[in-house]
């Protein structure tokens, strides 16, 4: 991410024995493996990654009990049992890691390492998310209680661009060498992970990091929980830093995709009818990719949403200028008042259908599709949202104005499972 001027003191990417699966011990590593805790649908997508492997990392992200407490004391010592039986083990050195990601069309590569933390006021890390208090302690506790980072946050830069140089240049050099690991998830990306050892491309690394700042993409959530943990430290240790994977956007840019939402015990006919008035609604012709071209055709032109749910389509837009100019905050710029989550959480949410904004009536779901079949299971109204632009979002960043929780989900977002960090080894 380009910055306005000078960083005095940039980004800090240190080495750390990462905590891996054994092949030997594990059906494969595409079967351990999960996407971000957020991104699981559940139960659904819950119950399929349970069943992949007997070992899979949702076991530890995600573990299944009565109380919050009994989840995270599980998550503590399935994770001690595997290392004890050799199914995890940490690497015999520290090392940075470059990751690579590919599919047909998309080629990501980064580095993985553990980042020096810093509040958003310095301007190093920079969000562009508000996060929910009772996700991040729940993350805190996961945390605590298995002395681990578990799962990668992603965070982008912007590189100078042209022939590469520094952490550029050492990624291509590093991936022309055999990887510690490679595996084919079932989404049909190939995954491949290499440890950088030698000590100049190290110090290449660290100084061109030192120049830059970063763009938090997705994991807004851990690294509150970050920032809460090390506050909660009373000497300089390993919670001074948190596990990241680190692109640069310049070479390898991310697609930005929005978040669902999942408006439970809100049925659709009582959705639409609270809407007369205020918005226009009209029916759109399905199936679904059809729908939601109609939702990118009005998105064009000022703020708009697909309602689903009942078995169709509902194209919902054109908000009463009068009914945004008392619900939404004038204290804000432009570009955040016009958002589409902002419309939907300061206008539809809190005004129109006065929907407490707590987990039990509001879901986030990252695939369209499961957005879908699960408002039609649960009787509830599925909001399909358009995505922003990342420039839009960057520009916010550097305003230092955080845009509603949930409103993007850049990607593709590193598989879970590939490399873990166990603070006690740091």
């Amino acid at each position: 991410m380009n910055t306005s001027g000078p960083v005095d003191q940039g980004l800090r990417l240190i080495p750390f024995r990462g905590l891996r699966y054994v092949p030997e011990r594990v059906g494969s590593l595409a079967a351990v493996t999960s996407p971000p805790y957020d991104v699981v649908v559940r139960p659904d997508g819950l119950h399929h990654l349970e069943s992949a492997d007997p070992h899979n990392i949702v076991r530890l992200i995600l573990p299944q009990a009565d109380t919050a407490r009994d989840r995270h004391r599980q998550a503590a010592d399935t994770l001690d049992r595997w290392l004890a039986e050799g199914v995890i083990a940490p690497d015999p050195d520290p090392v940075l890691y470059v990751y690579e990601q590919r599919n047909d069309e998309i080629l990501q590569r980064g580095l993985i390492g553990a980042l020096a933390l810093s509040p958003a006021a310095e301007g190093i890390v920079l969000p562009h998310e508000d996060v929910m208090d009772d996700v991040v302690a729940d993350r805190a506790e996961l945390m605590r209680t298995t002395g681990a980072h578990l799962e990668p946050l992603l965070l982008t830069y912007r590189g100078d661009g042209g022939t590469p140089t520094g952490a550029g240049a050492v990624i291509d050099r590093t991936v022309l060498r055999e990887p510690l690991l490679a595996t084919t998830t079932e989404d049909g990306f190939r995954h491949r992970l290499w440890a950088v050892t030698d000590p100049s491309d190290r110090h290449e690394i660290e100084t061109d990091l030192a120049r830059n700042q970063a763009l938090i993409a997705d994991g807004h959530h851990r690294w509150a929980t970050y920032l809460r943990l090390q506050r909660e430290q009373t000497a300089p240790g390993p919670w001074d830093y948190g596990l990241v994977l680190l692109v640069d956007t310049m070479r390898h840019p991310l697609q930005v995709r929005a978040i669902h939402r999942l408006l439970r015990g809100l049925p659709v006919s009582r959705a639409l009818k609270a809407l007369t008035g205020h918005f226009r609604v009209q029916r759109v012709e399905g199936p679904l990719p059809r729908a939601l071209d109609a939702l990118a055709e009005a998105a064009a032109a000022g703020n708009a949403f697909l309602l689903a749910g009942d078995g169709a389509f509902h194209l919902v837009d054109r908000p009463d200028p009068a009914l945004l100019a008392r619900t939404v905050r004038a204290d804000r710029p432009a570009a955040w008042r016009t958002l589409d989550a902002t419309v939907l959480h300061s206008t539809l949410l809190d005004e129109v259908w006065r929907i407490p904004d707590a987990p039990e009536h509001i879901g986030y779901i990252h695939d369209t599709a499961a957005a879908v079949e699960q408002a039609e299971r649960l009787d509830a109204t599925a909001v399909l949202m358009h995505p922003v632009r990342e420039e839009v979002v960057r520009d916010l960043a550097r305003q230092g104005v955080t845009m509603p929780r949930k409103s993007t989900s850049f990607g593709p977002k590193p598989a879970t499972g590939l490399v873990m960090r166990s603070l006690a080894l740091d």
